[in-house]
């Protein structure tokens, strides 16, 4: 379904539905994937007192079960919180001090695919005897070596992957997913979304009922033999379509913005007004529901699969910390950057919280020429990015924070 404006007035009008709440403040990445050698739960508990000063409302932890692999992501036993993370003790002393301090834990769900612990069909581990949530083959699509149904999207490849049309796979999984909430989870972040149908979502969703959940739709954006296309309507529209199979219950990475925005930060800003002259990612189509960022585990971090440019990043941080969306900061920017990268992103949270900009807040693009990029955002709000020399007019404005190619003003 292609949106057009008149479906996303009616989109608005049904934001609050249900128990879902949007949150407008940033959140933070609390890992990157080397994370799991460092005594990760103390670690990070450590550092709660600064995530909640620094104006974070959520924390994304790593995959919290046991696994076989150590950074969690190919996960065994769903009902074991002992990993190479830290222990079950030491992951509650962490999120007992995050509720302390208002701030809400995100568990990452990992639920597309599960190593088996046995032998069964076709020689395969695709069995999970002798631990919690017991399956055998039937919970396994047929396209990774089980007797269940086909996958109901796509395939990760190497391990079996759970078959969700399965009723009681589904009603094991809104199980766990209800104690994982008693435990301290609050939120939750879908792994490998376009694994499986995103109606599926909508029920765990509905059963387990967190406050905030977000998917990892992610695939390439649109190329050609010069590079990114300008026009990635067609990449956003799946996320879009995603997010719609939740029930609009979820909001979604916004792969698209990421994708166009590490480009543009090159001397292209011209790629940040689409032909509407809005944002051109899911942020400008349906801003409450996407959740913007520069890098994660696996785009940055040591895998470094699809990095934003490291000249560039406060640029980055500049756009998404002033835009509507739901803004993401990644953990290696705020903490293991050398520098003073900590304190220019926490300053552009604050101007953000003080100035009320919110992930619906109003945009008005002014420039996008290959080397500036302006807006004002909410009216309150004016940002430039890029090496050409710009700033507003008018005396109201003043200016609240300024760094290597951005520069932010209030009024």
């Amino acid at each position: 379904m292609k949106v057009s404006r008149v479906i996303m007035v009616q989109r608005y009008a049904m934001e609050e539905k249900y128990f879902f709440r949007m949150t407008d403040r940033p959140a933070s990445q609390g890992f990157n994937w080397e994370s799991h050698k460092h005594d990760w739960w103390r670690n990070l508990e450590k550092k709660v007192p600064d995530i909640a000063k620094s104006g974070f409302t959520s924390v994304w932890l790593p995959p919290a079960s046991q696994s076989f692999s150590p950074e969690g992501y190919l996960p065994q036993n769903l009902y074991s919180l002992n990993s190479s993370y830290g222990s079950e003790h030491l992951l509650k002393n962490l999120l007992q001090k995050l509720n302390q301090h208002k701030v809400r834990a995100m568990a990452d769900i990992v639920i597309n695919h599960r190593v088996g612990t046995t032998q069964g069909h076709g020689g395969m581990y695709n069995r999970y005897d002798g631990i919690p949530l017991s399956w055998n083959e039937h919970a396994v699509t047929s396209c990774t070596g089980g007797l269940g149904n086909r996958s109901s999207g796509a395939n990760f490849h190497g391990v079996p992957n759970i078959d969700h049309t399965q009723n009681f796979v589904r009603n094991d999984l809104i199980g766990w997913l209800k104690w994982l909430r008693g435990v301290g989870f609050q939120d939750f972040r879908f792994d490998f979304a376009r694994g499986y149908s995103a109606k599926y979502v909508k029920e765990y969703i509905e059963g387990a009922r967190p406050i905030f959940s977000v998917g990892e739709y992610w695939d390439p954006c649109n190329y050609n033999n010069n590079g990114l296309d300008y026009n990635q309507d067609s990449h956003r529209q799946r996320i879009v379509n995603w997010i719609d199979g939740t029930g609009q219950l979820s909001a979604a990475f916004d792969f698209t913005t990421k994708g166009i925005l590490q480009e543009a930060v090159k001397g292209q800003f011209w790629r940040l007004r689409d032909r509407q002259g809005k944002p051109p990612g899911v942020m400008g189509w349906w801003p409450s529901r996407a959740v913007t960022f520069i890098d994660n585990h696996d785009t940055g971090s040591t895998q470094a699969h699809w990095p934003f440019p490291m000249n560039h990043l406060m640029e980055g941080y500049a756009y998404i910390l002033t835009h509507p969306g739901i803004p993401t900061v990644f953990y290696d920017h705020f903490y293991d950057w050398a520098g003073s990268i900590h304190n220019e992103i926490a300053k552009l949270i604050a101007v953000r919280k003080e100035q009320d900009i919110h992930s619906r807040s109003s945009i008005k693009i002014l420039e996008a020429q290959p080397n500036l990029y302006s807006a004002i955002i909410g009216d309150k709000v004016c940002m430039k990015i890029g090496d050409g020399s710009w700033c507003p007019g008018g005396r109201e404005w003043t200016l609240a924070t300024s760094g290597q190619r951005y520069a932010v003003w209030k009024k």
